[in-house]
């Protein structure tokens, strides 16, 4: 995943509070249910006899978060799910892995604790056989940066497993902007467009992936949920809005050069409504959770 953009911890910190407003609450509430009826993962009791792995927890949870950023996502999900849990980051930036090591301490729901390590390296190396004794994998805003291969094989390693995924905050493409402007859906398809456009030999599946992945871990059996979890971005995340405008607006032109003069006008107008706060986005995404079949009937 050579590709992959690089996101700074200033733009992760500045998303942060949006994005723990936008993940569906309910989706971890199942993910609990089902982790306290079937603890340990499909396979785990025909490991070979020997020394437990390294990333065992005894009786608790092993997550493994994957593109971590700075741990925005253990900070979210660690206090809604009980413990003890040891979560497993990983992240190809040392910076962005040391912050999220020192970032997801917990505690849990239940008060038990909660640690972190750090996993260096490409995530889409990630197979099976390092899912062995993985209560869960889980990420946040990163299924459309990849490609439907690489989902495809996320989805064959958890199926493997028989290992939840929570993946959440994907883009879905949607963009609603008030007051409106005619260039809007302009902008939009070419950021789109952007989103999926071949990048040395990746084609990420961008605004196609929430769909994509529902569609690759229900052909290996696993019992799909989606929920929207949109942006809704007024005056009071003005910050972030203008970032992230900056960020739609800049994609859009590099993929249509054609957009440059009319979307630094738009993109003037839009930057003072937002400084005046006259601006209101919502950026829709969704978030899925994909649970192994039970094999019990229940």
């Amino acid at each position: 995943m050579s590709e992959q953009p690089e996101f700074t911890p200033e733009w992760l910190t500045l998303r942060e509070a949006a994005d723990a407003a936008a993940r569906d609450a309910t989706l971890p509430a199942l993910l609990g249910d089902r982790l306290a009826r079937h603890p340990m993962p499909a396979g785990a009791a025909e490991r070979p006899a020997g020394p437990e792995p390294a990333d065992r927890s005894g009786d608790g949870l092993v997550i493994r978060d994957l593109g971590c950023g700075t741990g925005s996502m253990g900070r979210w999900l660690a206090g809604r799910l009980p413990g003890p849990q040891r979560w497993m980051l990983h992240d190809r930036d040392p910076v962005l892995l040391s912050r999220a090591v020192a970032g997801v301490t917990g505690p849990a729901a239940d008060g038990r604790p909660v640690t972190a390590v750090a996993e260096p390296g490409d995530l889409t190396l990630l197979r099976a056989d390092r899912l062995t004794g993985t209560s869960l994998v889980t990420a946040s805003a990163l299924l459309d940066l990849l490609t439907a291969e690489e989902v495809s094989a996320l989805a064959v390693a958890c199926a493997a497993a028989g290992c939840p995924a929570l993946l959440t905050l994907t883009v879905t493409g949607r963009v609603e902007l008030d007051p409106a402007e005619p260039l809007d859906a302009e902008i939009s398809a070419a950021f789109n467009a952007h989103q999926r456009r071949v990048a040395g030999d990746r084609h990420p599946l961008g605004p196609d992936a929430a769909a994509g992945a529902a569609d690759a871990f229900a052909r290996h059996g696993a019992e799909v949920h989606r929920r929207p979890s949109p942006w809704r971005l007024g005056p009071e995340q003005s910050a972030l809005t203008a970032e992230w405008l900056r960020g739609w607006v800049g994609a859009a032109v590099e993929q249509r050069p054609d957009l440059a003069a009319p979307a630094a006008a738009y993109l003037r107008r839009r930057l003072a409504a937002c400084d005046a706060g006259d601006l209101r986005a919502v950026v829709h995404h969704e978030d899925l959770l994909a649970l192994p079949p039970r094999g019990d009937g229940r």
